[in-house]
């Protein structure tokens, strides 16, 4: 069983999700409001409620499919924030709300449409059908007998019944999809002119006086989030090849002596050649056609060995070689049938091969170049050959690590010295790991993780979150034995918890400096950028102005590369006349559009059917959310003041 686990892990992931998700509905259908008496409710649904129970289950449920899906490195603060349960919340308030709709319009499954959409799961089925044995394996392999299984596939499709109707009937009207793909179509002709905010920077001056106003109006902005500073032990192969004691002459010698084998550069041949192919069932004629055709330029290329290429090139029929002049690279020893190799290996260079039959006709052969079998000696494998040493005794000497530094960092919990002098480790340390993130360099004081070779260690979400556990943050002690990857652990504890705070005016002078540079350079740019705008228009004729690039001629659909405030520009300016200008400011400067053509859009078959296709599915779905709001409204669903505290509950405590 749990070899069929280990290989179709996906197929299990899929069926977990299609196992949970529907638990929902058949504890609905089920008598879902009678679930818990007595239990907290936070949201009143119908004659029913959501309580608090269900909510930190939803929760519960909701971060362990995260962390299946994603092997454990998914972090818990994506879910664990008021946003995310908010969202959480308004799923299953949804949910209930359709759950109601289902059992109060006596919404069915047929045992046929039932049949029909299990044997449609792809991960059931064998060769394009229906498996029942592949069926009764997924199914013990997960402990789930088919009665429940079906069960939760009813009441799943019950539900889907409330909405899908809707969505599944939604389209868009014929005009209206020609006149959006018109627009998508519709092409400008266009030149820019940039007033890059960058070209002003060098111009701004800023003083100390610019820089405090800043800081004093911003302050909230320089707020450095809390952040912890962290000691830590990395166990790698660099680790274990490190531990690794000095490898004595004799030993290197042994090993070079078991693994000759591995130093030695067989035999080869670099060659050219010439075949003279026998097709599929030739006759015997043929056969011997073909073979005095062979034998007549074998003697030409004897005779003539610096011809060879250009009768390759003429007569060959490898239509991969011959236009190389036959050149095959180099063939070492054991790579061709035996028959081939007989001949080959047996050529000086320089020297034509007489006619050989091959597999696929036959073969007249060229040695340009010959190089004898060749051995390293012991003093020039030798540096390889104590790499090649260290990283298997490193390999071994892995293993007996990791075991030791689990059990040192755990009967050792307040410090990773002992595991640090036991494995000959160094405790590396660094600071500005926040919960979420690791913070930039000039936040925090101290070695940055951000900017540590550690850096990918230290902002795993499994690191982080072992350090804000109550393990490390309250009781600094070490966190567990973290595997990144099979061959990289880390250990880490919380040296010093560094509170939220807002940066000095020193610290923080440098990104404020910055930050009035850009704004003022931007300015600047704009400023120029408008005046150089309102002299172009009240300029009069075609001439293209200075300053302007190579025309370019664009869409919606195609925008090459222009972004989306430009190209919105573009398709606003008046085109009655032609050159018009328009201006836009961007985050990097000011820019001059001058829109020398206008082109109605020609929207082809294909685009019009995939478009139809997006925006039918779109507004099957807003069709879709508009009656759920109605449905919701009708089963006046109200949110108790009980759902604030577990939507904004600390994170630590969920």
């Amino acid at each position: 069983m749990f070899d069929f686990i280990r290989t179709h892990q996906r197929l299990m992931q899929l069926v977990l999700l299609v196992l949970i998700l529907p638990s929902f509905a058949l504890i609905g259908i089920s008598g879902y409001s009678n679930y818990v008496s007595g239990d907290e409710e936070i949201v009143k649904v119908g004659d029913g409620a959501i309580t608090r129970q269900e909510f930190d289950q939803a929760r519960r449920e909701q971060l362990q499919r995260f962390q299946t899906s994603s092997g454990g490195a998914f972090d818990p603060s994506v879910l664990d924030n008021p946003d995310a349960r908010r969202n959480l919340l308004e799923s299953l308030i949804d949910r209930r709300v359709i759950i109601d709709q289902a059992q109060e319009q006596r919404f069915s499954v047929s045992d046929n449409v039932l049949r029909q959409t299990i044997a449609s799961i792809p991960e059931l089925q064998e060769n394009g059908r229906f498996s029942p044995q592949r069926y009764s394996d997924v199914l013990a392999s997960m402990g789930v007998s088919s009665r429940d299984f079906e069960q939760s596939q009813r009441g799943e499709m019950a539900l889907q019944r409330v909405l899908a109707p809707i969505g599944d009937t939604a389209t868009v009207p014929q005009p209206v999809l020609a006149g959006i793909a018109k627009a998508l179509t519709a092409e400008r002709t266009v030149r820019l002119r940039a007033f890059a905010a960058d070209d002003y920077s060098n111009s701004i001056s800023v003083s100390p006086e610019d820089i405090k106003a800043w800081y004093e109006g911003h302050k909230e902005q320089l707020r450095v989030p809390e952040y912890v500073v962290a000691d830590y032990i990395v166990l790698d192969e660099a680790a274990a090849l490190q531990s690794v004691p000095e490898i004595s002459e004799q030993d290197m010698q042994t090993y070079y002596e078991q693994n000759k084998a591995r130093y030695t550069m067989p035999s080869r041949v670099q060659l050219s050649h010439i075949l003279i192919q026998v097709p599929p069932g030739a006759s015997d004629a043929q056969r011997e056609e073909a073979r005095a055709k062979a034998r007549d330029l074998a003697k030409q290329a004897k005779e003539q060995p610096a011809t060879f290429a250009e009768l390759a090139r003429e007569n060959s029929q490898d239509a991969g070689t011959a236009k190389d002049g036959g050149n095959l690279g180099w063939i070492t020893r054991g790579a061709w049938p035996s028959q081939l190799e007989q001949t080959v290996f047996a050529l000086d260079k320089g020297e034509v091969s007489d006619v050989v039959e091959g597999p696929e006709g036959y073969h007249i052969f060229l040695a340009n170049n010959v190089q004898a079998e060749r051995r390293e000696t012991f003093e020039q494998a030798k540096g390889k050959i104590e790499a090649e040493i260290r990283r298997q005794l490193a390999a071994e000497r892995f293993a007996d690590m990791a075991s030791k530094l689990t059990d040192l960092a755990y009967d050792n919990p307040e410090s990773l010295e002992p595991a640090a002098q036991a494995l000959g480790v160094e405790i590396r340390s660094a600071s500005g790991i926040a919960a979420d993130r690791l913070l930039p360099a000039a936040e925090v004081d101290g070695v940055a993780a951000s900017q540590s070779e550690d850096a990918a260690l230290l902002d795993d979400p499994r690191v982080r979150r072992a350090l804000f556990s109550s393990q490390s943050y309250t009781d600094k002690h070490n966190s567990g034995v973290i595997e990144i990857s099979p061959g990289t652990m880390i250990v880490a504890r919380v040296k010093e918890v560094v509170p939220s705070h807002v940066q000095s005016l020193e610290d923080a002078e440098p990104f404020i400096r910055e930050q009035i540079v850009a704004q003022r350079a931007l300015e600047a740019a704009r400023k120029e950028g408008e005046a150089a705008l309102a002299t172009l228009l009240q300029q009069e004729g075609t001439d293209v102005p200075e300053g302007f690039g190579t025309p370019l001629t664009i869409s919606r659909i195609n925008p090459q590369g222009v972004q989306k405030p430009i190209l919105d520009a573009a398709f606003g300016a008046r085109t009655v006349a032609l050159p018009s200008y328009v201006g836009v400011e961007g985050g990097s400067g000011y820019i001059i559009v001058r829109v020398e053509s206008a082109e109605e859009g020609q929207a082809d078959d294909g685009l019009i059917a995939s478009l139809g296709a997006q925006l039918s599915l779109a507004q099957g779905q807003a069709e879709e959310r508009a009656v759920l709001r109605a449905l919701r409204k009708a089963a006046n669903v109200e949110v108790l003041p009980t759902a604030e505290e577990a939507l904004t509950e600390d994170a630590n405590e969920g």
